[in-house]
């Protein structure tokens, strides 16, 4: 950030000028140059160390009242990421409520340790230029179509959606399970000119080779046992729409043979028919395997990979936009607070800092089960640790330690996997840190993380 930048340059040459004066004098006179601001400070177990009087007008709280004492949730700062700019509503001392935007720094000690924050207080339309902490850009999505993020890498996959979904190019979706593939797909459909006709959706790992051919393309009565009626299948019956096939890697060979004739002729031939059908249905397809990966093994066919992934979309694991993390909590308590059964207002902070640092190995779909977890087993307008599944309180793992540049010429073929997965921990999902831990390139990190489909 540019203003950490310059209070480095000034430390950096005016250290001994610096040394006249002490820590608390320096910040008693700064913060009393910023009274008029809506200003607060928080230590990390977020009380409130410091209330402006300008926060005071704005609030109709007073400083005897909320220095000492636990802040507002509203104003909690444990994730900066998620609060530069967020538009929040404060409760005031009358009874009401006013519609401000918040922006945080988080400040951790000398150690690196997350000792609190500082935040600040704005009119909704003040802009960034008005204020000395970091403000997220007015033309960030955050909800695109039900998919919420304010990750920028996620910003991309927005605009590859938009663009995508003006064309009826065959799009192909990869990503971990739990990522919102499916809501990608929805999306598309939703932003096209298809978007009045159905959208119907099928796992292909989830039905036998001989069932998932009837429910794809039907079947004529008589075809097998038990097909006493002719059945329209998925493709007829999302003519003039889209279809979702998600995990098509798990597809069986004979039925990928079937599907790029459907990609290929725009007609198929239902399970014991005689005459072909026409259909005009767009193709969206998703998995969590790399195709490509898949063809090398002789589990999928070269040239349906290539009718698929016309427009592939990656949607990077939650893991790797933890900016998201908090975001999605939000969400999904305020999804359960809709249900009355118990009303969320507050997430005391060691529960935020444990939901914050773990993996989500299971993507969206696993924190949304964490949140209705937490809702079924606790009580009270607090998220507490208590009430997270016990993974959370289990002491961490320490795993292996990696020394850079010495790990990657030792590890046997069986080991790597389980290397490069312990790296990724270890780095908090950062594929630059990762490498280096392991003692690769980036690019050779890249290439083994794709082999392995990690």
């Amino acid at each position: 950030m540019k203003q950490t930048r310059q209070a480095e340059t000034f430390c950096r040459h005016h250290t001994e000028w610096l040394g006249q004066f002490d820590n608390a004098t320096l910040l008693s006179t700064m913060l009393n140059l910023c009274k008029s601001s809506a200003l607060y400070i928080v230590d990390k177990n977020q009380q409130v160390l410091y209330w402006s009087l300008g926060l005071e007008i704005l609030s109709g709280l007073r400083q005897e009242d909320v220095v000492g004492k636990t802040c507002l949730q509203e104003c909690a700062i444990v994730d900066a990421s998620g609060d530069e700019g967020r538009l929040i509503r404060l409760s005031q001392a009358n009874g009401g409520t006013i519609e401000l935007r918040k922006i945080a720094q988080v400040l951790n000690d000398k150690s690196g340790i997350f000792a609190g924050g500082i935040g600040l207080l704005a009119a909704p339309s003040e802009s960034a230029s008005t204020v000395f902490l970091p403000k997220a850009p007015s033309t960030l999505k955050q909800n695109f179509h039900g998919l919420l993020s304010r990750s920028p890498a996620m910003q991309d996959v927005f605009q590859i959606i938009q663009n995508a979904a003006e064309t009826e190019a065959t799009v192909l979706v990869r990503g971990e399970s739990g990522s919102g593939k499916e809501l990608v797909a929805k999306a598309i459909h939703t932003l096209s000119s298809r978007r009045t006709a159905p959208f119907l959706a099928i796992n292909c790992a989830a039905l036998s080779s001989n069932l998932l051919e009837s429910e794809l393309f039907g079947h004529v009565r008589g075809a097998f046992t038990g097909a006493i009626k002719d059945h329209d299948g998925l493709f007829q019956r999302a003519n003039g729409g889209t279809l979702f096939l998600d995990e098509v890697a798990e597809l069986p060979l004979e039925l990928q043979a079937k599907l790029l004739r459907v990609l290929q002729e725009r007609n198929y031939i239902p399970v014991g028919g005689n005459r072909s059908i026409d259909v005009d249905v767009r193709i969206v397809a998703a998995t969590h395997r790399s195709l490509r990966e898949e063809v090398k093994n002789g589990h999928f066919r070269e040239d349906l990979m290539y009718r698929l992934r016309v427009v592939p979309i990656f949607l990077p694991p939650l893991r790797e936009r933890r900016e998201d993390i908090s975001l999605l909590i939000w969400h999904f308590i305020d999804q359960h607070n809709d249900q009355r059964v118990r009303i969320i207002e507050k997430i005391d902070p060691d529960a935020m800092r444990v939901l914050l640092d773990y993996r989500w190995s299971g993507n969206i779909r696993e924190l949304h089960n964490v949140v209705e977890y937490a809702f079924a087993v606790g009580r009270g307008a607090t998220l507490r640790l208590s009430e997270l599944p016990p993974e959370f309180r289990e002491p961490k793992s320490q795993g292996f330690t990696y020394s850079p540049h010495k790990v990657a010429a030792k590890l046997n073929p069986e080991d790597e996997e389980s290397a490069i997965k312990q790296a990724l921990e270890q780095s908090r999902g950062k594929a630059g840190e990762a490498a280096n831990l392991l003692g690769m390139s980036r690019a050779t990190f890249w290439r083994k993380r794709k082999h392995y489909g990690i």
